[in-house]
């Protein structure tokens, strides 16, 4: 564990700005630190071995909370990435507060949430410790799993998984900015019962939804807006855009505050995104998704939320996806090109 963090330690530094940070060099002359703690756009960089440099700040990604920061003629290796963690990995946390280097022992004990607050982002496991953020998490064997910040969730050190990281700073190495990709529709859940799934091409035959049919009947078994959901499936109307509420508060709904929630539902049927609202100029218009189509799967995944569909939209911008839609009783495959905003 020592020599992992000694060798991890080389190839992060301290960056001084707001406050002081850390930051994890990733590629030559560039660094990844917390995007919240950068004012300005020159700041001051120190090395492990006590150099200060000046660097300027290439693009930040407010989704992320990464800035890309570049120094000429910095002269340190880059950290290598690494496999994505497993559940019982021990990762460790590297940062370089100004009293010098600093590191903490996590064990990777849940995966990365795929929906709701905090999803996709690696929980370290560790303590978060003075200006954690910007600092690597690595893997036993010293490579990077991800970029350390502390504000994203109080009191736990999350981290940018290594993979998602490096795409985002390629892109602020490119461009000065990530580009966000969106399909231009509104969207609310809808469920198929059993009876009504198997009809019009709907059937069990679907790899992509054969999973809801896995989910536990719940205590009552009319639907999901009889208790735990006061104003009806209308108030859980979500934009793709990002405005959706996330779900019903009450103990019996199918979405809690993290997103899905299995058992809401009876079991059996089918879940998919009635399409509500269509922007004329936008892609899915575009590509012919109507009002009233039904979203089943995006590239042969199901859809169960339109945040869901934002998340897996948004890092897609000018690529062209697969639509699974049910219209007319029938499904058809409708490719849509991604836009981007």
């Amino acid at each position: 564990m020592a020599d992992a963090v000694e060798a991890a330690s080389e190839r992060v530094v301290q960056v001084r700005a707001a406050r002081p940070v850390s930051g994890t060099v990733i590629g030559e002359g560039l660094i990844l630190t917390a995007a919240h703690v950068l004012p300005t756009d020159e700041v001051t960089v120190v090395t492990a071995a006590g150099e200060r440099r000046g660097a300027a700040v290439a693009g930040r990604d407010p989704a992320t909370d990464l800035a890309l920061l570049r120094v000429p003629g910095l002269g340190v290796p880059a950290l290598e990435p690494g496999a994505e963690p497993r559940v019982g990995e021990l990762l460790l946390a590297v940062g370089r507060p100004p009293h010098g280097v600093q590191a903490a022992l996590g064990l990777y004990g849940r995966g990365a949430p795929t929906r709701g607050p905090g999803q996709g982002w690696l929980p370290s496991g560790a303590a978060p410790f003075p200006a954690s953020s910007g600092g690597a998490l690595v893997g036993a064997d010293g490579t990077l799993v991800g970029v350390l910040n502390a504000g994203v969730r109080r009191g736990e050190l999350l981290a940018v998984p290594a993979g998602r990281a490096l795409r985002v700073a390629a892109l602020l190495d490119a461009q000065g900015r990530v580009p966000r990709g969106y399909l231009g529709l509104s969207a609310q859940p809808v469920h198929f019962p059993d009876a009504q799934a198997g009809s019009g091409g709907a059937g069990d035959g679907d790899e992509a939804n054969r999973e809801a049919a896995q989910w536990p009947r719940g205590p009552r078994a009319g639907g999901p807006w009889e208790r735990g959901h006061r104003a009806g499936p209308g108030r859980d109307r979500g934009q793709e855009g990002g405005r959706g509420r996330g779900g019903p508060s009450g103990p019996r709904g199918p979405w809690g505050p993290g997103g899905w929630r299995p058992g809401g539902w009876a079991q059996g049927g089918r879940v998919g995104l009635t399409v509500v609202q269509v922007d004329p100029a936008g892609p899915a218009a575009q590509a012919g998704v109507m009002v009233g189509d039904v979203l089943l799967a995006l590239d042969g995944a199901p859809v169960r939320h339109p945040r869901e569909l934002l998340a897996r939209v948004q890092d897609q911008a000018g690529q062209t996806v697969t639509l699974r839609l049910l219209r007319g009783g029938q499904e058809q495959d409708l490719p849509v090109r991604v836009g981007e905003r």
